[in-house]
């Protein structure tokens, strides 16, 4: 499908804790990254979704310095720190939870609790406080003296997030964090996420779940051949996307008639008595339908609005799913 993409609007003079622009980064002659700008306000959930090799994991690399951006990239700032100029204040405001646990099977979820205190420097006591009232928060007080083996998926990564938050960071990343778990851990996991931004905390999400962006993100960008194709709310996206429509059912067939007529509709089910009028899903089309109703004095028995979901947004974005970018990319 061929879409026209329009300019999505941009979050004011909102403070941003990720801000880039110009960002690339390329390994020999393949190109991940083509020059992405990026403007996360703080206190959001920023969804980035993409086919495989698109440039999200290699995105959320470089902006927790793992990896190196290219030389001619623009200004990269996280949480108010230049990227390239001040690593050291980035990495200790951030906190990084990759879809692969860095939870270490062997000892207690309380001794990785206690691990993470003490590469942050914290004193025994401190630690300890921290390390309880976090396996408290993440309601992992009863299995802290068990092996992390034992954990279940969900368990693991409630506290691979857990461990990622000793630090107190103020933005966290969050690659895939629920790949591979069932549909009752990956609703925990959002309950999660959402208290996280209630406490004033920016999240950076990439995921392969179109729902759980849907669920989740305040904004969403499609990466796709390492560009930014889309950018905007969730609902925005899907109004890009052709196929939105209102849909109006009557019981009183002159109702029906008198409506067709007013709307001049195209997309008409004359047994069923429902009228299709194409639109984008907007309160201004949809009031401009109720004003055409209301002047021949007629009222639907049944309005719904149809819009395209962010599958449809998916598709129609990035086409057939990609391949790898990069051996460095992690196939997304």
């Amino acid at each position: 499908m061929s879409v026209s993409v329009m300019p999505m609007s941009k979050p004011g003079q909102a403070t941003a804790a990720v801000s880039a622009t110009g960002l690339r980064k390329s390994y020999g002659d393949k190109t991940v990254l083509d020059g992405i700008d990026l403007h996360i306000p703080t206190g959001s959930v920023f969804a980035l979704l993409g086919p495989n090799g698109a440039g999200k994991t290699t995105t959320v690399q470089i902006l927790s310095t793992l990896v190196s951006a290219d030389a001619d990239s623009g200004e990269v700032r996280v949480a108010g720190h230049s990227l390239g100029a001040e690593p050291q204040a980035v990495r200790a405001a951030i906190g990084v939870t990759g879809q692969f646990s860095a939870v270490d099977g062997l000892i207690t979820g309380e001794e990785n609790m206690l691990l993470m205190a003490d590469l942050h420097h914290l004193t025994k006591k401190e630690g300890r406080r921290v390390a309880t009232e976090l396996l408290e928060r993440f309601d992992l007080t009863d299995a802290a003296k068990k092996p992390a083996s034992t954990y279940s998926g969900g368990m693991k990564r409630r506290l691979d997030i857990a461990m990622t938050l000793v630090g107190d960071p103020r933005i966290i990343f969050l690659d895939e964090p629920t790949t591979g778990l069932d549909p009752r851990s990956r609703h925990t996991m959002w309950g999660i996420i959402r208290a996280l931004v209630s406490d004033g905390v920016t999240v950076l999400l990439t995921t392969q779940y179109l729902e759980e962006a849907d669920e989740l993100a305040d904004r969403i960008a499609v990466l796709n051949d390492g560009k930014i194709a889309a950018e905007g709310t969730p609902d925005e996206l899907k109004r890009i996307v052709p196929g939105g429509h209102i849909r109006l059912r009557f019981t009183d067939p002159d109702a029906y008639r008198s409506a067709a007529t007013a709307l001049q509709v195209a997309g008409r089910d004359d047994e069923a008595l429902v009228l299709q009028v194409p639109s984008d899903g907007g309160q201004r089309e949809l009031r401009a339908v109720l004003d055409l109703l209301d002047s021949v004095d007629v009222e639907a028995d049944e309005l719904t609005v149809h819009t395209p979901d962010l599958d449809d947004v998916f598709f129609a974005l990035t086409g057939p799913a990609g391949t790898v970018d990069s051996p460095k990319e992690n196939a997304r």
